[in-house]
């Protein structure tokens, strides 16, 4: 079974991830990548007819809690403490000039 992982494929990638190898590496890769794409291969095999599709291999439930309106703090005390306010917002320098 042929992968299609050729030397030059790996030559590609180390460039493009700046890396150096030796041609023993590439060789070496080669062999590894291709095992592994052959094992993927693999699973175009298996008949999944009455497979239903799946977003998680769990039954997984939302953990999430359920929105609650409560009140907030008063404007007034949350103003308090601030630096500079004008009554309504907080003031603060200009960040971007």
């Amino acid at each position: 079974m042929t992968t299609g992982i050729e030397s030059k494929d790996v030559l590609k990638v180390a460039k493009l991830a700046k890396l150096q190898l030796t041609e023993e590496e590439v060789k070496r890769l080669v062999d590894e990548l291709s095992q592994i794409v052959g094992y993927v291969d693999q699973l175009s095999s298996v008949d999944t007819t009455n497979v239903a599709p799946l977003d998680h291999v769990l039954d997984v439930t939302d953990a999430l809690r359920d929105d609650i309106v409560i009140s907030s703090l008063p404007r007034e005390s949350a103003l308090s403490n601030a630096p500079k306010e004008d009554g309504e917002t907080f003031l603060v320098p200009p960040v971007l000039g």
